[in-house]
């Protein structure tokens, strides 16, 4: 059987550093817009990417926040960008919905996916449908993780 190693991703934000705290005005608390993305290191087949945010400590379990597939191969994501097509997050929007712990400090990952194919998946599709699709297409991932707590 054949074995594949995925490659990383470097994957930082502007507006935090790797696992401090997410500025108020990218959650429910400010503006609830996306903070700019900056990425480095894509495989050079890269032909999309695929972006999660996702909140592992919701008391229900996890919590995601933002899904985006078909984003053109790019070192920079805008600051509150749809820069691909949108997924159904957890409160059922298509839309970015920023941290907004109900209590505590709770960690939010934005996982990078570099994928060697553009993804067929309607606007809409939850997390585990694009999980599915996307996965024989990854060649690299990349993640950055930020707290925030109200």
């Amino acid at each position: 059987m054949e074995t594949t190693t995925k490659l990383s991703l470097q994957l930082q934000s502007p507006a935090f550093e790797a696992g401090s705290n997410i500025p108020s005005r990218f959650t429910c608390d400010g503006e609830d817009i996306s903070p700019a993305l900056e990425i480095s290191g894509l495989p050079e087949d890269t032909r999309s990417l695929a972006l999660i945010l996702d909140d592992p400590d919701a008391p229900h379990g996890t919590w995601t926040h933002w899904l985006v597939w078909n984003i053109a191969p790019t070192d920079k994501i805008a600051e509150g960008s749809t820069p691909g097509i949108v997924g159904r997050n957890s409160s059922g929007k298509k839309s970015y919905s920023g941290p907004c712990p109900p209590g505590g400090t709770h960690r939010y990952y934005f996982k990078l996916y570099a994928l060697d194919s553009m993804i067929s998946l309607r606007e809409g599709a939850t997390k585990q449908e694009l999980v599915r699709v996307m996965e024989p297409y990854i060649l690299a991932t990349g993640e950055l993780m930020g707290r925030y707590s109200r």
